[in-house]
């Protein structure tokens, strides 16, 4: 009888240090849940029979859960965004049922491996997930946009120079110029370039310390320098503003336009006017308290000359 207690017990030992073990495994498998932002993508998705959920509040409500669940566990979790029209054409591609969970686990996991859009999570709330990645997709949209139009470009006619790589050096180069006269403290830059199909914007938030080098997503940069880049190559119209705050110090705007593939500083009246009318209406706005407007200022590079 003692021994086959003592084997009941080494079998139940046995089970425990499995479940321990399997428990331990499962924190080193990372894993990625998709997300329907938005109402509009949760209708679409109400077609399918084996999508049973009926409400995109209380979808979003058990995705949060969810979401703790597997946090609680461990686990490293990602949440990407699911595009409806993007997985029927991903099912259709890859000869799938679009009609089942395995289909939508499988589209999920592959947004993830392709640099779509997808954010970590990090105990933040669906509410604010949801944002983050639709900014995230709109985002790599515009980068992707702007890159083909600089591949589009293609070489110049008189001189063979890559008219799109020569566009995206000198980008490059004005960003660094930017970034270094602007000085220490937490600076803030939009480009914005009218493009034939859409308005591009990129964003870059830079940290500069008063000693050693700048710091910035390298993400965040590469898109920023691509929108400045396709609005170099394209000739058009197009501006950058720098917002800089620091401690002790007001908030101040500085801004340029695009010209001559460079940019030209904007007068401190010019920077006032473009940040207090109204661009639909025409009619002044109320300048930000805190906030001082300014000229740009020079960048020291001389003008180039980008053949197109």
């Amino acid at each position: 009888m003692a021994h086959i207690n003592r084997r009941n017990t080494n079998r139940k030992q046995h089970r425990q240090t499995g479940r321990s073990e399997l428990r331990a495994l499962r924190r080193e498998v990372p894993c990625t849940v998709g997300l329907l932002a938005d109402e509009e993508d949760f209708a679409a998705m109400r077609r399918y029979r084996t999508f049973t959920f009926d409400n995109h509040q209380r979808y979003l409500r058990q995705v949060d859960a969810l979401l703790h669940s597997l946090a609680t566990q461990g686990a490293h979790t990602a949440v990407a965004l699911f595009d409806p029209e993007e997985f029927v054409e991903y099912c259709a591609e890859a000869g799938l049922d679009p009609d089942t969970a395995a289909s939508r686990g499988r589209f999920t996991a592959r947004v993830a491996a392709t640099g779509g859009a997808v954010v970590p999570y990090t105990g933040q709330p669906v509410s604010h997930l949801a944002p983050q990645l639709i900014n995230t997709a709109v985002r790599r949209a515009t980068w992707e946009y702007a890159t083909m139009v600089l591949a589009d470009l293609g070489d110049c006619a008189e001189c063979g120079v890559d008219i799109g790589r020569a566009s995206f050096d000198r980008a490059s180069l004005i960003l660094t110029h930017l970034i270094e006269r602007a000085g220490p403290g937490t600076h803030h830059l939009v480009c914005s370039v009218p493009a034939p199909d859409e308005q591009l914007l990129a964003a870059l938030h830079v940290e500069r310390p008063d000693t050693g080098p700048a710091r910035l997503d390298a993400s965040e940069s590469a898109e920023f320098v691509t929108v400045l880049a396709a609005g170099i190559a394209l000739g058009g119209s197009g501006g950058v503003v720098l917002r800089t705050t620091g401690p002790d110090a007001p908030e101040r705007l500085h801004g340029w336009r695009l010209r001559n593939s460079g940019l030209a500083p904007l007068s401190e009246a010019q920077v006032f006017s473009a940040y207090c009318t109204d661009a639909d209406t025409g009619e002044p706005l109320s300048p930000e308290p805190g906030v001082e407007y300014r000229a740009g200022f020079d960048l020291g590079i001389e003008d180039a000359d980008i053949h197109r």
